[in-house]
This record gives structure tokens, C-alpha cells and sequence, in this order.
């Protein structure tokens, strides 16, 4: 009982000192005083002056086009790469491959940035959208891959096997037998692509150019030029979407379990 009275401490600690900063700042964005201190009554005006801002809609708007594009992408480039790795005869071949892609998800976000913008730089692309998009959906693709490839290695060998049995083609097996039950996964790496794409700030900062520009920088720019409400408003409008995020994928998380439970149980 004492190991998990102190475990239990230990997560509310954890808890406290993640959220705690978060929910100050989103208290704060309904102060009506201007400032960080002295809470003097309450206002949605810095919500306001966020939706009346042209150019922030206008930078909403580029920041959930390229988390989108970028995250359909990487999800189709990570699940081939997923099956690549799990169908791959050689395990040398394999092992390097893994190892390639692990790389990029332990490597700092400020290296694979600055290798972006010297790889831009010497091909003479513009920064810009395409430069950020091709970011995006390279730094995305190591997360699908990890997200698919559990689900492949927990596939039984004898669905595929049987299919084949039955004469189904290398298209049907993959269409009807391994997409599927790896949906769960796919869903999972195109949620958690979405959301780095939407929350990074260190690769898009070096890739950005030509007037681009994303939340994530765009908040860092504000906030280096003073106190800002505003700023409170619209990173509280970016965390309550993630939110919307995370509880939707759960939902449909549970919703492909359930039916995968339910024709489990129909076949047997």
C-alpha cells in the first residue's frame, strides 16, 4: 500500500509541474488587467483580437494545411516503410534499416533543422511551404513507422498464409488482410504526425522564409516582443484542439478495437 500511496504522489507531482504552467497561462488569457500578475477581472477580448487578426488566420490556416498535407504523406511513405522493414528477408538489411529510421526520432530537432536548411540551401529551393512541407513529412515518417510496425509484428503469420491458401492475390492480402489489421496503427502514426507537425517549432524555424511562417514560430516571434495576452489566447485555442486531437483518436481507437473484438468473438 505504501509503494503505491508514494507512486500515486509521484504522478500528481508529475502531473502538477507539466500542466501547471499551461493552465496559468490559459487563467491568464481571460484577464482583463493586460498582464501575468493580479488577475483583475474577466474578458474574451485577446480571444477577439486573435480571431480579428488577418494574417494570424492566414497563418492558422498555412500551419493546418501543412500538418495535413504533411501527415497524409508521411502516414502512406511510413506504413510502405513499415512493411518494407517486416517483409524484409535479410535481417542485416532490416536492422539497418530500423536503425536508419531511429535515428531521426533520437537525433535534436536544432541538427535535423540546420540539415535541412544547408540540404535547401544547396539545392537552391526557396524556403518556404515547400520547404517546410518536406520537412514536415520527413521528420513524420520515423514516427508512423514506429507506430505501424508493433501492430505487423503482432499479425499472426497464418493470416497471410491462409489467404494465400484460399488464392488470394499479393494485392488482396495486402488490401484485405494486412491494412486492415493494421489500421489501428496507421491511424495512430497519422494522429501523433499531425500533432508534431502542428506543435514544432526547431525544424520549422530553420525552413521557414519569404513571409512562411507557422505558429509555432509565429508565437515565438510575439513573445520575444513583449507580454501578450493575445499570445495566452491563442496557445490556449492550440492546446484545447490538441485536446480534440487526443480524444478523437481515442474514441476511434476504441471504436477499432471493439470491432475487432466483435468478429474475434463471431469467428470463434
Amino acid at each position: 500500500m505504501k509503494k503505491r500511496n508514494w507512486g500515486n504522489i509521484y504522478l500528481v507531482i508529475v502531473f502538477f509541474l507539466l500542466y501547471a504552467p499551461i493552465f496559468y497561462l490559459m487563467f491568464y488569457s481571460f484577464n482583463s488587467g493586460g498582464t501575468m500578475h493580479g488577475f483583475k477581472g474577466f474578458t474574451l477580448d485577446y480571444y477577439k483580437e486573435v480571431f480579428q487578426d488577418t494574417r494570424l488566420l492566414i497563418i492558422v490556416l498555412n500551419t493546418f494545411v501543412i500538418a495535413l498535407f504533411s501527415s497524409v504523406v508521411a502516414t502512406i511513405i511510413g506504413v510502405c516503410g513499415a512493411l518494407a522493414i517486416k517483409f524484409m528477408p535479410r535481417p542485416f538489411a532490416k536492422n539497418s534499416l530500423l536503425s536508419l529510421n531511429n535515428v531521426l526520432i533520437v537525433s535534436p530537432d536544432v541538427i535535423i533543422g540546420a540539415s535541412f536548411l544547408i540540404f535547401f540551401t544547396i539545392l537552391g529551393v526557396k524556403l518556404g511551404f515547400i520547404s517546410v512541407l518536406v520537412s514536415h513529412i520527413a521528420f513524420s515518417i520515423p514516427i508512423v513507422v514506429l507506430m505501424v510496425l508493433p501492430k505487423l509484428q503482432e499479425m499472426s503469420p497464418t493470416l497471410i498464409d491462409a489467404a494465400r491458401d484460399l488464392g488470394a492475390s499479393q494485392w488482396n492480402v495486402l488490401s484485405k488482410v494486412i491494412l486492415p489489421y493494421i489500421t489501428p496503427g496507421i491511424l495512430a502514426g497519422f494522429f501523433m504526425a499531425l500533432t508534431y507537425s502542428l506543435d514544432d517549432f526547431a525544424v520549422t524555424f530553420f525552413v521557414t522564409g519569404n513571409g512562411f511562417s507557422t505558429l509555432s514560430v509565429e508565437i515565438y516571434s510575439r513573445a520575444r516582443q513583449g507580454i501578450s495576452l493575445s499570445i495566452n489566447a491563442l496557445s490556449t485555442l492550440i492546446f484545447l484542439f490538441t485536446i480534440v486531437l487526443v480524444i478523437g483518436y481515442y474514441f476511434i481507437n476504441r471504436k477499432n478495437n471493439t470491432k475487432t473484438l466483435r468478429s474475434g468473438a463471431t469467428k470463434e
